[in-house]
């Protein structure tokens, strides 16, 4: 049996949509942290960043070479048996952001159980090319496990499905309202070890956009320069908000940071079968 047909999901999410927020804004208050917490438990969340729209250093190389993390999202769209691109973000259609027409992608045996007014089966060329149109909107892209989709879409098979979701500011059931978290929250949205941001403090000059962009509240101010904490999620979103050009992403080498998103990955959802 398919899952509900666009409508009934459009439907779905403008009625969830103020409840998972509202659950999110009150998330981080002692009144209200030990009845949400529970809702965010792994391993039926669990959010990865990995940021597509720029390049990085290659820490394994340690040269300056510069790497591209978006070559991670496309081996990961290799090994799925099955893959589905959504016709439209439900997120900035619901808030009226542009790109609506970027969807999320669907991996794994689950994408069969999908109503197919929602998108359409791909071969994972055309899957590629779908994230690097992503990649050129500046759009970061999260690897998501989340209990919220299959209740969304009406499908059952949540072991057998992994979202890639391209998520922009201030337009994103997933990401907006994360600067305040309950402990279960914040471990669903975790840094892979092999990213990090750097900033170069000589040529910070302390403007502050990226503290005031940081989704997860992990920049901090220390007088006139810009701090990146361990909160960070290493999503690159900073980059691209520094006029300086004092942030760096630094990677660990494709091939281990690949690894370390499959095994996190494999870890709550087959999407080989």
């Amino acid at each position: 049996m398919k899952g509900y047909p666009k409508g009934i999901v459009r439907l779905g999410f403008k009625l969830g949509w103020p409840i998972m927020n509202l659950g999110k804004k009150l998330n981080g208050l002692p009144v209200f942290k030990g009845f949400i917490n529970p809702f965010f438990a792994h391993p039926h969340n669990q959010l990865t960043a990995i940021p597509i729209h720029t390049l990085a250093v290659d820490e394994e190389a340690r040269t300056e070479n510069m790497v591209l993390p978006i070559k991670v999202v496309e081996r990961l769209l290799e090994r799925a048996a099955h893959i589905m691109i959504l016709d439209e973000c439900h997120c900035r259609s619901h808030m009226g952001k542009e790109p609506k027409n970027i969807g999320c992608i669907v991996l794994g045996k689950a994408a069969l159980s999908f109503h197919p007014s929602n998108g359409r089966l791909v071969r994972v060329d055309e899957a590629q090319a779908h994230v690097k149109k992503a990649a050129e909107a500046g759009l970061v892209a999260n690897i998501a496990h989340v209990w919220i989709d299959p209740v969304g879409f009406g499908v059952t098979n949540f072991g057998q499905m992994a979202f890639i979701c391209f998520c922009g500011h201030d337009a994103c059931l997933y990401t907006d309202y994360l600067k305040q978290r309950c402990p279960n929250l914040e471990k669903a949205y975790a840094r892979l070890p092999g990213l990090h941001t750097e900033i170069d403090l000589e040529k910070c000059d302390g403007c502050a956009l990226c503290a005031e962009h940081c989704f997860v509240a992990a920049i901090t101010m220390e007088g006139d320069k810009a701090v990146i904490t361990e909160a960070c999620k290493a999503c690159g979103r900073c980059i691209s908000q520094c006029p300086r050009g004092a942030i760096r992403l630094h990677m660990d080498g494709e091939e281990k940071v690949f690894q370390q998103l499959l095994d996190r990955v494999s870890a709550v959802a087959d999407i080989t079968g």
